[in-house]
């Protein structure tokens, strides 16, 4: 276990001694540029992540991070989604232009956001993806990697300029990255504790289909992890040997929202729903196992030691008994009144620095209370933090509002 870790005299805290700091990054396309803003964050208050996992758009923030030290990140974050949010063709305004425009109003936004998700699809992403030619068969038999609307070997490039792939796999930190096994539908994770990581494997896990083609890894093909499970907190906070961690787990579809009026609500619901992957219900699911583990490792505390070390169920439970601790903090992406279901595909410059604004505004918000980051002192040893949920629920209670109808409001 580490020494306790103090920030720099700018930080708002210090953190307890975690032995694993993790970040955990959601998959959601163009959205993704949210995450890097809470990264921006994290990065200025001196909190380092020791785990990195992500799946999809979260993959290849996590190869950004991942594969450069620390000093450079912030260059290589910001050159990556400055090149990914340039069209293919270059025909697009110029940027102090968009800004400018981006900032009259809501209505304005909706139109360079429907501008720039039309390109996306008739031209493509520059360093990212290209509209395929010759178009894949719809019918007739054809190559798997070529079985897609898009070509993203242009990906294969970005990563291996802005990435070293040495500095990955040199294990500073511990990296995974989930895809779907095209041909059994298995989920799987590449770790870098299991496996040498290469381009392919955070190309796999954002290989969305039908846009883009599943990518072969050693005989096998993969797509994006997210048509399963889109958020890899589960595997983060499950490995073994299991350990006091603190995560930040950074979602970019929440599962909360309007009911929708219009064929456009309803496509945006359609994936929040879908890929929101229920976060706050799978936290759920993992604080009350660490509860069991807890009570069961104080019931063996109570039990004499050659009890335990002849009794076979003693032995049995202390398999599964713990008393790691776990603090988990969400930051999850909220929808803004201009976005459309075309908010994961539409990569406008302007669009993507307010993304990425919102999750430096969001972390730093999270981080102005250093409780937050507190080491659990509960009989579960599990905590969650939520500035936006503390939000409503502050504004419940200052409203008197039924503890009932209060939990409608609080997404789970």
């Amino acid at each position: 276990m580490r020494d306790q870790i103090q920030l720099p005299t700018s930080a708002t805290a210090s953190l307890p001694p975690y032995e694993t700091i993790a970040l955990v990054l959601q998959g959601g396309g163009a959205l993704g540029a949210y995450q890097a803003g809470v990264y921006e964050g994290l990065h200025e208050a001196g909190i380092e992540p020791t785990c990195l996992a992500g799946i999809s758009i979260g993959a290849l923030n996590t190869a950004i991070i991942a594969g450069n030290p620390p000093e450079k990140r912030m260059a290589r974050l910001t050159e990556f989604w400055e090149t990914i949010c340039q069209t293919n063709s270059g025909f697009t305004l110029p940027p102090f232009v968009e800004q400018s425009l981006f900032n009259l109003n809501d209505t304005v936004r909706q139109s360079i956001s429907a501008w720039h998700a039309a390109s996306a699809i008739i031209d493509g992403q520059k360093g990212f993806f290209s509209p395929r030619f010759p178009p894949a068969p719809q019918i007739t038999p054809g190559n798997p990697k070529a079985a897609s609307y898009y070509d993203t070997s242009a990906l294969k490039s970005t990563l291996e300029r802005l990435c070293d792939f040495d500095r990955i796999n040199s294990g500073q930190h511990q990296v995974s990255v989930g895809a779907v096994n095209v041909r059994t539908g298995n989920f799987v994770y590449f770790d870098n504790a299991k496996i040498t990581l290469r381009p392919e494997h955070f190309m796999a896990s954002g290989a969305l289909p039908p846009a883009f083609a599943a990518v072969e890894i050693d005989g096998e093909y993969y797509w994006d992890g997210g048509l399963v499970s889109n958020t890899p907190l589960a595997y983060v906070l499950e490995s073994r040997p299991l350990r006091d961690t603190l995560t930040f787990q950074v979602d970019l579809w929440s599962a909360r929202g309007a009911v929708p009026s219009n064929m456009s609500e309803v496509s945006d619901r359609i994936k929040e729903i879908q890929y929101s992957s229920r976060t706050r219900l799978i936290t759920e699911q993992l604080r009350w196992r660490q509860h069991l583990r807890h009570i069961l490792q104080r019931m063996l505390d109570d039990i004499p030691p050659e009890t335990r070390a002849s009794n076979t169920y003693c032995q049995l439970a202390q398999d599964i008994a713990c008393s790691k601790r776990y603090n988990v903090i969400h930051l999850i992406y909220r929808n803004q009144p201009y976005e459309q279901h075309y908010k994961d595909f539409q990569f406008g410059l302007a669009t993507m620095r307010d993304h990425w604004k919102s999750g430096l505004q969001d972390i730093r918000k999270t981080l102005e209370d250093p409780e937050r980051l507190a080491m659990p002192d509960n009989v579960s040893g599990f905590v969650t933090h939520d500035v936006h949920r503390e939000e409503i629920e502050q504004k419940m209670q200052a409203n008197s509002v039924p503890a009932k109808a209060g939990a409608n409001l609080v997404e789970k």
